[in-house]
């Protein structure tokens, strides 16, 4: 089966192209690299041994999209492509909502047209919004406390529609909770361009002395140390699930909806001890405000995918902090420190 992995050069969408490939699937990955670097590709091969074909295409451009179809037989779609950061959705609404939805509209208005009918969608536990109670249950209220979360809301609540309305669509909606970590062979890992909007490499560019220390957003929130809560995943976990997800789809199931998640949660400064003890390097932080959009406590309960997937998360906070120093000390400078230029693979 060829799979079209949109974000593939991001960091879930990397570690998801890898497990595809070792479950024997022919990867071809979009991305126009506005959060990933190009080497990513290459290192991908590295780890597999196998090629990749790579498309440098924004998604938001229908024709450019319409190549990748036009010159592969697709049979299914995981759709990573999309702006991520839940404060810089709070301050720049109309990027996020015109990038995430017009790509996914795209996106199922060419599976239609190609008669692909399996899609993954790469959700968002941010679709809870505030929940009364922990764990998260899949049938839980849905809202959303900011932007980002309200584009991957739309876009499930369209997907739904869709698959109402026409049969022949598969399609698995998964909610992430909180990805850390990286590939065991410390190639691949989390890098965005920018100053970090999450935890886990803000961390570890602070450890690595990139920058000087850790702002913690809040305090005060009614947690056992007062910093917000959630359930960190390890990516190869999440990646592991993806692949799950689509071995559903080849049984038909219509919309099915998973959270992927440990099921425990750890502050913020959990994991700065967590890491602190996987790497021996002290983490400076300092207190700041509470930030737009975030809530207290968020961790799942992913029974259900254990049920109907038989996928459980393998990894704890140990292995997931070790794996992000792995990564982050053998490439203090990211991908930028890798010098050679891979030529795109079309």
């Amino acid at each position: 089966m060829n799979i079209l992995v949109t974000g593939g050069a991001g960091y879930i969408g990397s570690h998801t192209s890898i497990e595809l490939i070792n479950a024997g699937y022919e990867v071809i990955i979009v991305d126009n690299l506005c959060n990933s670097n190009f080497i990513v590709v290459d290192r991908i091969q590295e780890i597999t041994g196998k090629k990749v074909k790579f498309y440098k295409i924004d998604a938001t451009n229908k024709e450019e999209l319409k190549k990748v179809f036009v010159e592969n037989k697709i049979d299914a779609v995981i759709h990573f492509a999309a702006l991520k950061a839940v404060g810089e959705s709070v301050e720049k609404p109309l990027e996020y909502y015109s990038n995430n939805l017009i790509n996914t509209i795209n996106i199922w208005e060419l599976m239609k047209e190609f008669n692909v009918d399996k899609f993954v969608f790469s959700s968002s536990a941010t679709v809870y919004g505030s929940p009364k109670t922990c764990p998260i249950k899949e049938d839980f209220p849905l809202s959303t406390t900011n932007p980002y979360g309200s584009t991957k809301l739309m876009i499930e609540n369209m997907l739904r529609d869709i698959c109402k309305a026409d049969k022949d669509f598969n399609v698995a909606i998964l909610r992430y909770f909180n990805p850390i970590g990286a590939h065991d062979s410390g190639k691949i890992g989390e890098e965005p361009n920018g100053i970090p909007n999450n935890l886990m490499p803000y961390i570890t560019k602070v450890a690595v002395g990139k920058l000087k220390e850790l702002s913690v957003f809040g305090n005060d929130y009614d947690t056992h140390d007062g910093t917000g809560v959630r359930d960190y995943i390890h990516v190869v976990d999440l990646a592991i699930g993806h692949v799950k997800a689509l071995e559903k789809l080849n049984q038909k199931p219509g919309l099915v909806t998973y959270n992927l998640g440990t099921g425990t949660g750890y502050s913020v400064l959990d994991l700065v001890k967590s890491f602190e003890k996987a790497s021996g390097v002290k983490i400076p932080y300092k207190i700041v405000d509470r930030r737009a959009g975030d809530i207290a406590m968020c961790y799942a309960d992913p029974s259900k995918a254990k049920e109907e997937l038989g996928w459980v998360a393998k990894y704890d906070i140990d292995k997931m902090c070790k794996d992000s120093w792995n990564w982050q000390s053998k490439n203090p400078n990211g991908y930028n420190s890798e010098e050679k230029i891979l030529e795109t693979v079309k």
